[in-house]
């Protein structure tokens, strides 16, 4: 083809954005069919709108069929392209916001678990005092793993992260707010729960099932779960505490989320004094780059209502 016939992309307008954001979405979703539930729309109309991006680029992005998505070559350097060029737009964007005197944006906060609604975590009162001094900044909150948090914060996709301490990884900054302690409980439908002799129940510990996170947490967590039976995983509290009520396993949870089924007598904790162990909960923010007032400002609402965990 002559460099004269080559096919040539025109101007750029909020419709191919868009189309890109489509894209985005359906390479990063697995496919059409995963990306429905995201993008709130039918496989059929993805099939179209990915059709008309096709045809407005002059290039095949992708495949379908029996073995699955898959993008091209093309494709995938779109897809490269396109991640560029939105990073540079939300740097714009970032960029407009900070020069306004009145905070505006998003405010984008990734989690592990359900920390929320703890006694020592005091969010509703942290987002009552960011609308009275930010009234024009959006929070956006999403609950992920923790693996999948640091990297969501270390990529820019978050502005700050809340995990439970574990590590130090280069490019994060740890902001430690305070400890949670852990017990071993059993529900009311466990031999364990009527064992009212410690040696008993000592002995026999290792002969029941125990649910665990699944992950490192912390030396003093992973010492606790030598010599009992890792019978299953559930990185999650619900699922977790669903399992030790439903009888069939034993399972570490933090005692502040613990407390209603204790009160309510369907669970009790096994041998306190010796199995239990603190979780500390620290927020994380992307130590170099940009520097966000807006994030700065959550960041001193944040410890102005907390006690920093010693």
């Amino acid at each position: 083809m002559s460099q004269a016939s080559r096919p040539v992309l025109g101007q750029i307008g909020d419709y191919e954005i868009r189309l890109l954001k489509l894209f985005k979405t359906v390479v990063e979703c697995g496919g059409f069919s995963a990306a429905e539930t995201e993008l709130n729309i039918s496989r059929s109309t993805i099939s179209v709108h990915m059709a008309n991006l096709e045809n407005r680029l002059k290039l095949k992005l992708c495949r379908r069929g029996r073995s699955g998505f898959a993008l091209t070559d093309d494709g995938m350097v779109i897809y490269e392209s396109a991640k560029r060029l939105f990073a540079r737009l939300e740097e714009f964007r970032y960029t407009v916001n900070e020069l306004h005197e009145q905070l505006t944006g998003e405010l984008k906060i990734v989690s592990s678990d359900n920390i929320w609604l703890e006694d020592d975590f005091p969010m509703a009162d942290v987002f009552a005092a960011l609308g009275e001094q930010a009234p024009d900044v959006n929070v956006s909150v999403d609950v992920a793993h923790m693996g999948e948090i640091e990297r969501r914060v270390l990529s820019e996709d978050a502005d700050i992260g809340f995990i439970h301490y574990h590590r130090d990884l280069e490019g994060l900054e740890y902001h430690h707010l305070y400890k949670v302690r852990c017990f071993l409980y059993c529900s009311d439908r466990h031999p364990l729960f009527y064992a009212e002799d410690d040696r008993v129940i000592e002995q026999r510990l290792g002969d029941h099932k125990l649910i665990h996170p699944g992950i490192y947490t912390n030396p003093e967590a992973s010492a606790q779960l030598a010599g009992l039976r890792l019978a299953g995983r559930a990185y999650h509290y619900e699922p977790r505490a669903a399992l030790i009520l439903s009888g069939q396993y034993i399972g570490f949870l933090p005692e502040s989320f613990a407390r209603r089924w204790v009160e309510s007598g369907r669970l009790k904790a096994l041998l306190p004094e010796q199995k239990n162990h603190y979780l500390g909960i620290s927020a994380i923010t992307r130590s170099h780059g940009r520097q966000s007032r807006l994030k700065e400002l959550f960041l001193q609402l944040l410890q102005s209502h907390l006690v920093p965990a010693s």
